[in-house]
C-alpha cells in the first residue's frame, strides 16, 4: 500500500494531509478518477459486451477485430513457441 500511495502522491493524483496518516484527492486526480470511470461505462462496458458473450452475432465490427486480434496472438505463440 505504501507502494501505490506514493505512485499516486508522485503524479500529483493526492495529497497528504498534514501531520496524519490522510490523504486527499487532488482536482487532477478527481479529474483522472471521472475520466477513467466514464471511460469504463461508456466504452469498454459496451465494448465488452459485444465481445465476450457467444450469442453475439459475429457482424459486429468490435467482434471481428477482436476476433482478428485473438487469431494474431495465436499465431505469434504459436511462431515464438510460446505457450499461451
Amino acid at each position: 500500500m505504501t507502494y501505490d500511495l506514493r505512485r499516486l502522491r508522485l503524479h500529483g493524483l493526492i495529497e497528504r494531509l498534514p501531520h496524519t496518516h490522510r490523504y486527499r484527492l487532488t482536482r487532477d486526480g478527481l479529474r483522472s478518477a471521472l475520466f477513467f470511470t466514464r471511460s469504463y461505462a461508456r466504452l469498454f462496458r459496451s465494448g465488452l459486451a459485444q465481445i465476450i458473450p457467444a450469442d453475439v452475432p459475429t457482424t459486429s465490427t468490435l467482434r471481428a477485430a477482436f476476433d482478428q486480434l485473438d487469431r494474431a496472438i495465436d499465431h505469434s505463440c504459436l511462431a515464438n513457441q510460446l505457450v499461451a
